[in-house]
């Protein structure tokens, strides 16, 4: 029995989470009754299981929306707001749209499951797909649904469209509701936050000032933004600038300042400049973590140096720094540039019996390197576990695994995929059109080039 601090409940049997787990993998994934066997399993419910049960599914929503459905019709259960506001977070990150909405509507009937949280969940998820008014409207709800729609909610509003790269759309917003919510320094960084993602450093420096016009002082927070973002249109020059005059004046930089400075430098591959700000950092006492350190990993990586990044892998482990999932993806590319996948799979198996699910670019990584290396079936075995996991294929993961398909001589199951691929084009991506289109360009091109390689092997 093992303490779980989200859920409200004191203990969770771990053991029986993971029975139930597989009971609800295995049964789905063979398409049989899983509600039916799932009835004859004396499955003690509790919010602690169902919560543990759902968080192994975060990328595969069918199962897991038919195990939260089940466990709701069980006798002497109920929902509560952990485990409909997981179930919310998993609609909400495969974009299933009109479900997370229904969801929502029994949560309000429900009335005590409905929380601020569910009304984050559903903003950021409908910015995240770009759909702008639907975020508004789910703000417009909180009132009738009697949750203040105050100035701390118009903010996460306003950031959740800037993360997006919607800062156009979000300072419209803050201008239509001047006369309603008087904004902070939070709104103003926000904001400014909003157009540094957007590349826009003019409307940003204008809202620095106008934050300085209202008496706001720009602290720590707002000054790495726009370091952040002057690196980002590559005002390399300013950044540093910056950087020293909050050296001399303040506010004085951070672990997340130094970090901002040598991941840019990183990305320049000017890793002297990135090792030097790395040493002033570590001699200011400054905190070091697995983000700095990846910086630095992938940088040497990409310049070849696998002697340095080695030695930070070490450095790492001696300094009881543990990986995060970028660092996994980092050291996984290092292998890559090494040819060494003996050495992937390991990395690849250890990030997740740590926990960290495997991102879209960690599967096309792995695939990418199996089929390099002459080992098709590994490859295959990484297209299938990411279909299991729930994690959607973009372009290159077809790409990559078309390409092994064809040098396989498995062309007819090449053609099926490039035709999945088309159909994937003309669906509609909740706002993003321009996806599909890198879809079917990249498709038809595929298909081009399959038809000719056909022809002329006849």
């Amino acid at each position: 029995m093992v303490k779980c601090e989200h859920s409200g409940q004191a203990v969770v049997d771990l053991i029986e989470v993971e029975r139930v787990y597989k009971v609800v993998e295995e049964l789905f994934a063979s398409d049989r009754n899983m509600e039916a066997v799932l009835d004859q399993c004396d499955v003690k419910l509790s919010h602690s299981l169902v919560y543990h049960v759902l968080i192994r599914f975060s990328h595969a929503r069918k199962p897991a929306f038919r195990f939260f459905n089940w466990a709701g019709q069980q006798v002497g259960f109920s929902h509560n707001k952990l485990t409909c506001n997981t179930m919310m977070s998993i609609l909400a990150r495969t974009k299933q749209f009109v479900t997370m909405f229904e969801l929502f509507n029994e949560m309000g009937k429900m009335g005590s499951v409905l929380t601020i949280e569910t009304f984050e969940i559903a903003i950021k998820a409908f910015a995240a797909a770009r759909e702008m008014k639907k975020a508004v409207q789910m703000f417009d709800l909180m009132e009738k649904y009697n949750f203040d729609a105050n100035l701390n909610a118009f903010n996460f509003l306003l950031d959740a469209l800037g993360r997006v790269k919607l800062a156009k759309e979000a300072q419209m917003l803050f201008e239509r509701m001047r006369g309603r919510f008087r904004p902070n320094a939070k709104t103003y960084t926000i904001l400014i936050s909003g157009w540094c993602e957007a590349k826009n450093l003019i409307e940003a420096g204008k809202l620095w000032n106008e934050m300085v016009d209202k008496g706001f002082k720009p602290d720590l927070v707002t000054h790495n933004i726009m370091l952040g973002g002057l690196f980002k249109v590559g005002k390399e020059e300013e950044a540093l600038k910056l950087f020293e005059l909050m050296k001399t004046n303040g506010p004085h930089p951070n672990s997340k300042s130094y970090t901002i400075v040598i991941r840019a430098l990183s990305k320049l591959q000017k890793m002297e400049e990135a090792s030097k700000f790395f040493a002033e950092m570590q001699e200011h006492g400054s905190p070091l973590d697995a983000a700095v350190y990846t910086c630095l990993i992938t940088g040497y990586g990409n310049k070849k140096k696998l002697d340095k990044a080695y030695g930070l892998v070490q450095e790492m482990k001696e300094k009881g720094i543990r990986h995060d999932c970028r660092t996994y993806n980092a050291l996984i590319k290092v292998m890559m540039v090494s040819h060494k996948p003996d050495e992937a799979t390991k990395l690849f198996e250890e990030m997740s019996q740590c926990g960290f699910q495997p991102t879209i670019h960690t599967y096309n990584m792995m695939m990418k390197l199996y089929f390099r290396a002459r080992d098709p079936e590994m490859g295959f075995a990484i297209w299938d576990q990411m279909a299991r996991n729930g994690c959607c294929p973009d372009v290159n993961s077809y790409t990559v695994f078309i390409g092994g398909l064809i040098r396989e001589g498995r062309s007819e199951e090449a053609c099926a995929y490039i035709e999945g691929m088309i159909d994937k084009a003309k669906m509609k991506h909740a706002g993003k059109l321009d996806i599909s289109d890198v879809f079917l360009r990249r498709s038809q091109k595929m298909k081009k080039r399959f038809k000719i390689r056909r022809v002329l092997s006849k």
